[in-house]
């Protein structure tokens, strides 16, 4: 991000309150997403990746829900952190979701395909 695109927040204390939201919006999703694969393995008895290859089905019927819940949730903590920043323009708004959409991409590539654990992705499940 340019220093003119970061202008567009206004203060430090802008940015600090957007990544605040961001990360709690973050957080939501990720839980949203968990508990729906809990959900889907103790209720629907579908298979857990402990059950055979790959995720299992538990975790393979919510992916068609991800964009969903990103797309609601991502946007009622953004309408949230808008709603009280001075001065709201569009170009504000704009570089929020810039921000919040750069961010995202890097946290899922690294947390979830490049750093290997248990639940870690290849570039093919994502």
């Amino acid at each position: 991000m340019s220093r003119k695109s970061l202008r567009e927040f206004g203060s430090g204390k802008d940015i600090g309150m957007s990544l605040l939201w961001y990360v709690i919006s973050y957080i939501v999703v990720t839980w949203v997403g968990i508990g729906h694969t809990v959900f889907n393995i103790l209720v629907l008895g579908m298979s857990s990746m402990a059950e055979g290859p790959g995720m299992g089905m538990g975790y393979e019927m919510t992916k068609p829900w991800h964009p969903l819940y990103n797309i609601i949730l991502f946007t009622i903590f953004g309408l949230l952190y808008l709603r009280k920043v001075k001065d709201l323009t569009l170009k504000k708004a704009m570089a929020t979701g810039a921000l919040w959409s750069g961010i995202s991409i890097v946290i899922d590539l690294v947390g979830w395909v490049l750093i290997k654990h248990p639940w870690s992705l290849t570039f093919k499940d994502i």
